[in-house]
């Protein structure tokens, strides 16, 4: 009797390193030689918003230095608890503007289409810390609405992948959804946002850049860098090859308090991004979520900020200082 084995699929590497990210407190700071005594606050922040980090974002943070700028934007902190008026759990209005299962209509000419609530890093700012996304989120079940209210409006020209991050679903099920919107004849453009180029590069591997040139929509990946110790090597090799693949890469930053706050450190940024072919474009205050308040960066220091910026840098360099308001019909400019 000839037996057959099974064909075992292999899981790409990307997801193993996913599964292996780091997700309590205690083995964070025990990877970066940090103080035991942050570990109560940072276990309690914690509960109300999970701690989730990459092995390989970690590497770029200095050892037992608990200010690093990019181990503030990943560690929860007592101060995520402290009531500030004006801080609210959805400050730029989301729900309110979902038009079908999953769709958001904000903006004249595109729709964003919210289809996974997971993420590769638990950014503590995050404006959707607190989204539903059980409730709203277009799953893999429950595609056929989202789809067919993109399909049933002309006027969108252009999709947005967001979520969570677009980049989290696996290749099956990114692949589908891709298939389905290139089959909708009036869309032109697929913009996708996402983190993961920047705190997990092994996602850009040969089979994103096979799905991603394989459909007729022009793609535009616009990732997340806030600091330019994020683009380390694997991270520019990564964009470089999404960028001789064709596709658009645009930057988007928030402009955090203790993190990029400076001209220096954004300037270094912009430097570092179009090196790596991508295009700084918005710089963003602070959205002001529930949680965050320790990252902003009042408007006068922002606005003294930008004008540093433009004194070091080429105008194509500098990015639009922005806030996004809800019911507005477009991100509105700071000076």
């Amino acid at each position: 009797m000839i037996t057959v084995k099974p064909i075992l699929r292999q899981v790409p590497r990307w997801q193993r390193e996913l599964a292996h990210a780091i997700h309590d407190p205690a083995e964070l700071l025990r990877a970066l030689e940090l103080d035991p005594a942050l570990l109560p606050a940072a276990r309690t922040a914690a509960k109300s918003f999970p701690l989730r980090v990459p092995l390989g974002f970690v590497a770029r943070m200095r050892k037992g230095d608990p200010d690093d700028p990019l181990l503030r934007q990943v560690l929860p902190l007592a101060a995520e608890f402290e009531p500030v008026p004006g801080f609210v759990s959805d400050p730029v209005g989301d729900q309110a503007m979902q038009a079908a299962p999953g769709v958001l209509h904000k903006y004249q000419g595109r729709a964003l289409l919210i289809v996974t609530g997971v993420c590769a890093v638990h950014c503590r700012y995050c404006f959707r810390r607190e989204f539903p996304y059980a409730e709203v989120c277009a799953d893999a079940d429950s595609w056929q609405p989202a789809l067919a209210y993109l399909a049933s409006d002309t006027s969108i020209r252009e999709v947005i992948l967001s979520g969570g991050d677009p980049l989290a679903l696996s290749d099956r099920r990114l692949g589908v959804l891709l298939a389905a919107l290139d089959r909708i004849p009036h869309l032109k453009r697929l913009r996708i946002h996402s983190r993961l180029p920047v705190v997990l590069p092994e996602r850009v591997d040969e089979v994103l850049l096979k799905l991603l040139a394989q459909i007729r929509l022009q793609s535009v990946l616009v990732i997340h860098a806030n600091h330019p110790r994020e683009m380390d090597e694997a991270v520019q090799a990564a964009l470089m090859q999404l960028a001789t693949a064709g596709v658009t890469l645009l930057n988007q930053s928030v402009l955090l308090r203790g993190v990029n706050d400076t001209a220096a450190t954004l300037a270094e940024l912009s430097e570092a991004l179009f090196a790596a072919r991508v295009m700084p474009y918005y710089l963003y205050l602070l959205d002001r979520v529930r949680g965050s308040a320790h990252f902003e960066v009042k408007d006068a220091k922002a606005s003294a900020i930008m004008k540093k910026l433009r004194q070091q840098l080429p105008g194509y360099l500098v990015p639009r200082l922005v806030r996004e308001q809800p019911g507005q019909p477009a991100k509105t400019p700071v000076w």
